[in-house]
């Protein structure tokens, strides 16, 4: 049993039987037509050879279903972490070079070491900074810069750049130069791929195609994009008309490849890593944790760490680049009835197999269609009404996702995601530095307490009672003292304080120190400080500190005992 903690293929594959291998096979076929143009794409995206995109595609997806526990993701090249491979190996070597390469796939090994190691330390709650908000802000503005990235492949220019401003102002400078042939090949290419996502799998199914299969067959749609391009290319001899085409593409499988062990290159690539390795774990374990909560499995995140960082690992050793889970293809294996990861192995087959045979035809491949491809398909992550949901129900979460997208557009996808955890952490410290608190009375004829400014509830002049909805420490401990000190010069006939505890988790050194400040200002005012309702583990830290023996009043167990106490008449 401990050996399957670490290598859960000898827990699935105890159970594999026959139904399970045809099950298996139908959805690796099925992805493997999926996975070819975008495989070939995204590499185009991270700036790499068409060929490493197949590369990525084989030995990540094997080892991925040794070590993953996830029964149905798909691990491969996405369009995020492309992007970001791209702007990170791009400071480092000119796109084209063996330099580009050799950074790429230190990059992937690199982020898979990372990967690897956080899972061993079993810290998979790191990825809990990345907050929902800001990972969808930066997947909405990744979607937008690649579109937009993309837009002069679809043109036929050479315009380019690395922000959103500075794209959108080379494709308004290169409009000119725009290739009327490339652009007869794209636009169509383009409407065909954005109405086959929902319109295909529509007309199937009215023609008496059943709903599984209409979909399906829908999201092969890609393929017979690619299909009728490299047709019209021979037809029309468009090479010879200025369509840039993917060119040849060596056939065989993946060659073993060694990452450069240079000091100062592992240095400038360490940083992009790390973020590259959360994005990619956030992003694949969210997907794995939807799936499986539709078969009611569950994954386990801190072995989905080592999974993700050995498919990196080969990845870099199989001259590919940097992968993950994908949601779209991840769905595609689900809805195909993928029932173990063996699946994911099945289509690495499927791709060596296209690899070693299916790659002279891929030389016309126009590369307007991938640009289309990849368009299409991260114009479907972003998700505009979000961001309005999200402002209107936190001020601060929108706060960070419209933070992370206008970084993201303006400076840069490091940029972009850096902004949204400063923010996010930063806002949350300046909320709970100001934690909310309420001065509560007693519900009549009842023993509960609430806001006074929310019920019509019963006070006493002799007692003030201080609800804190927030643990105290150090960013919050000085407000306290502050909003202490206030009550009690507005209540001045008062004699008691009371501090209800029901949601302080914790008490810091910090907050301790201030809680003695309270209790001796009180003291000298002529009130005694009391606390009340404190729960377990918070109390058995104050009793190793001398604080209640100091304390001027008593620690109750509940609020009404308390109040019972300190002003009976009141309670009655």
């Amino acid at each position: 049993m401990r050996l399957s903690r670490y290598l859960p293929i000898l827990e699935w594959g105890r159970e594999y039987r026959r139904e399970t291998l045809v099950s298996d096979l139908m959805a690796a076929v099925i992805v493997t037509i999926m996975l070819i143009p975008q495989s070939l794409a995204y590499a185009m995206l991270a700036g790499m050879p068409p060929e490493t995109g197949l590369y990525a595609s084989m030995a990540p997806l094997v080892l991925y279903a040794i070590f993953g526990t996830s029964r149905t993701l798909a691990v491969g090249p996405v369009a995020v972490i492309s992007l970001m491979t791209a702007v990170a190996v791009g400071r480092v070597a000119d796109e084209g070079s063996m330099g580009y390469v050799t950074a790429a796939l230190t990059l992937a090994v690199l982020s898979g070491v990372i990967l690897v190691v956080m899972g061993l330390f079993r810290m998979g709650f790191i990825a809990n900074f990345l907050s929902h908000p800001v990972i969808s802000g930066f997947i909405t503005a990744a979607g937008l810069l690649i579109a937009a990235g993309q837009m002069r492949h679809i043109i036929g220019t050479q315009a380019g750049g690395h922000t959103g401003v500075e794209i959108v102002a080379s494709l308004i400078a290169s409009v000119g130069e725009a290739n009327l042939w490339t652009l007869a090949v794209a636009i169509p290419a383009l409407a065909f791929l954005a109405w086959a996502r929902k319109g295909a799998p529509d007309l199937l199914w009215r023609l008496g195609l059943p709903k599984f299969y209409a979909s399906l067959i829908g999201r092969a749609a890609p393929l017979l994009a690619v299909a009728a391009s490299i047709a019209a290319v021979k037809l029309f001899d468009l090479s010879a008309r200025g369509v840039a085409t993917v060119g040849d593409i060596p056939a065989g499988l993946p060659p073993f490849t060694i990452p450069s062990v240079d000091p100062s290159l592992i240095s400038a690539l360490i940083g992009p890593a790390l973020l590259l390795s959360a994005i990619g774990f956030v992003e694949s374990v969210s997907v794995a944790q939807t799936l499986a909560a539709k078969r009611r499995q569950r994954i386990d995140p801190d072995q989905e760490l080592i999974g993700l960082g050995a498919a990196n690992i080969s990845a870099g050793f199989s001259g590919g680049f940097p992968v993950t889970g994908g949601f779209a293809r991840s769905v595609v294996n689900f809805d195909a009835g993928a029932a173990t990861p063996a699946a994911g192995a099945f289509t690495a087959i499927g791709i060596g197999l296209a690899s070693l045979f299916l790659t002279p035809w891929l030389a016309d491949l126009p590369v307007a269609v991938l640009a289309a491809t990849i368009i299409v398909a991260v114009l479907s992550l972003a998700d505009f009404p979000i961001i309005r949901r999200t402002w209107r129900y936190s001020k601060s979460d929108g706060a960070a996702m419209i933070g992370t997208i206008l970084a993201t557009l303006l400076i840069g996808v490091e940029a972009g995601i850096l902004t949204g955890v400063v923010l996010s952490i930063g806002l949350h410290l300046y909320k709970t530095s100001r934690p909310h608190s309420a001065v509560v009375g007693l519900v009549p004829g009842s023993e509960h307490f609430r806001n006074v400014d929310r019920h019509k509830v019963i006070t006493s002049a002799k007692v003030i009672t201080l609800r804190v909805d927030e643990s105290l420490y150090f960013p919050n401990a000085r407000h306290l003292e502050d909003r202490v000190m206030e009550l009690v010069a507005a209540q001045p006939d008062a004699k008691h304080f009371i501090l209800m505890c029901p949601a302080v988790n914790a008490i810091d050194a910090s907050a301790l120190e201030s809680l003695e400040v309270i209790n001796q200002r009180l003291k000298e005012a002529g009130l005694s400080f009391h606390l009340s309702e404190v729960k377990g583990p918070v109390m058995d830290r104050l009793k190793r500190t001398d604080f209640l023996t100091h304390l001027t009043g008593e620690v109750y167990l509940s609020q009404y005992e308390a109040l019972m106490a300190l002003d009976p008449e009141c309670v009655r």
